[in-house]
C-alpha cells in the first residue's frame, strides 16, 4: 500500500472507538475526565500516529516513537469548529440501563456538561497527508462495540456507473473480532452489469485457528517484563498530545459548553455525521460487514 498511502489516494481517515454501554454507576469518576481525556487524546491519537507515521529506521522502540512524535508535531491544536460533543440521554422505549441517561446516574453531578461523545477533525500538515481529514470518533451508549481504523479512498475519475458506486475502503478492525478487510465495488453475479459492495476479508480467528491473540493489557505487561518500551508513550510524545487537545479542553470547560443530546443506543448526534460530510467523508449506510 506504500504508493497509495498518501493524500493523492486517501480521501479521509476515520478512527473509531464505540461502546454500547453507559457509565454504569461510574459516572462520578468519568465526569472528572470526559470522553476526550478518557479515549480521544490517548487511544485514538495513538492509532492516528500508527497510520500516519513514516516507516521508522528500525523496529526499535525509540525509532518507532521518533516517527510518532514527528506526526504529532505536524498537527495543529484542535479548534471548536472542528468538534461535535454529545451526551447520551435515556431511550424511553428501551429496556434496563438504556432507559437511563448520563445525568440519571446518581454519581454524576447535577447538570453536568461533561461530554460522553466526541467527534474531532485533525489535519497532519506534512507532504504525505496535507489536506486529508483524520476524523476521531468516540463515545459511550452507542449502537455497537467497535474500535477500528477506516481509510476511505478517493473517487475514481470518470463515473461510468451513474453514481451507483461507493468509495473503496480499507478497514482495520481492532475489536471485537480482529480483522482487516478491503471494502470495494464488484460486479454482482449474473447477466446484468450491476455494481455491488463486497469485501476481501482477513478475519484473524478464521485464518489463525490455534493462535491466542493477547488482550491489550496482556501485551503491555509482557512488554514490562521484557523491557520493551515500544508501546509506551514517551514524555515528548505526551507533551505533543496535550498541546493538541489542551486549548480545546480549556475552551469547553471555561465556556461550560453544553453537549448535544443523543439517544442511548444510537449512532450519536446527527451533527457529527454533518461534520464528517462537511470535511469530505462519505457515509452511505449501505454496507454492513458480514462476519465469516
Amino acid at each position: 500500500f506504500g504508493p497509495i498511502w498518501n493524500r493523492n489516494s486517501v480521501a479521509s481517515v476515520v478512527l473509531t472507538f464505540k461502546e454500547p454501554f453507559g457509565t454504569q454507576g461510574r459516572g462520578g469518576y468519568f465526569d472528572d475526565f470526559g470522553i476526550i481525556r478518557d479515549v480521544m487524546q490517548n487511544h485514538l491519537l495513538q492509532m492516528l500516529c500508527l497510520v500516519a507515521m513514516e516507516k521508522p529506521a528500525s523496529t526499535s522502540p525509540d525509532d518507532v516513537r521518533d516517527e510518532k512524535v514527528k506526526v504529532l508535531k505536524c498537527i495543529a491544536p484542535v479548534t471548536g469548529s472542528d468538534v461535535v460533543l454529545g451526551q447520551y440521554v435515556g431511550d424511553p422505549e428501551g429496556e434496563g440501563p438504556s432507559k437511563l441517561g448520563y445525568l440519571d446516574d446518581p454519581t454524576v453531578p447535577e447538570g453536568s456538561c461533561t461530554p460522553t461523545f466526541a467527534t474531532a477533525v485533525l489535519y497532519v500538515h506534512n507532504e504525505r497527508w496535507d489536506g486529508v481529514p483524520f476524523i476521531l470518533r468516540c463515545g459511550k451508549a452507542l449502537n455497537e462495540r467497535k474500535s477500528e481504523v477506516r481509510l476511505q479512498f478517493t473517487d475514481v475519475p470518470g463515473d461510468i456507473f451513474g453514481e451507483r458506486c461507493q468509495r473503496n475502503e480499507l478497514v482495520v478492525r481492532v475489536q471485537p473480532d480482529e480483522a482487516i478487510y478491503l471494502k470495494m465495488m464488484t460486479k454482482r453475479p449474473g447477466v446484468y452489469f450491476s455494481p455491488e459492495e463486497t469485501e476481501l476479508d482477513l478475519t484473524y480467528r478464521s485464518r489463525y485457528k490455534n493462535v491466542k491473540l493477547p488482550d491489550a493489557y496482556e501485551r503491555l505487561i509482557l512488554d514490562v517484563f521484557c523491557g520493551n518500551q515500544m508501546h509506551f508513550v514517551r514524555s515528548d510524545e505526551l507533551r505533543e498530545a496535550w498541546r493538541i487537545f489542551t486549548p480545546l479542553l480549556q475552551q469547553i470547560e471555561g465556556e461550560k459548553t453544553h453537549p448535544i443530546p443523543y439517544t442511548y443506543g444510537s449512532r450519536g448526534p446527527n451533527e457529527a455525521d454533518d461534520l464528517l460530510k462537511r470535511v469530505g467523508f462519505r457515509y452511505e449506510g449501505t454496507y454492513k460487514w458480514m462476519q465469516p
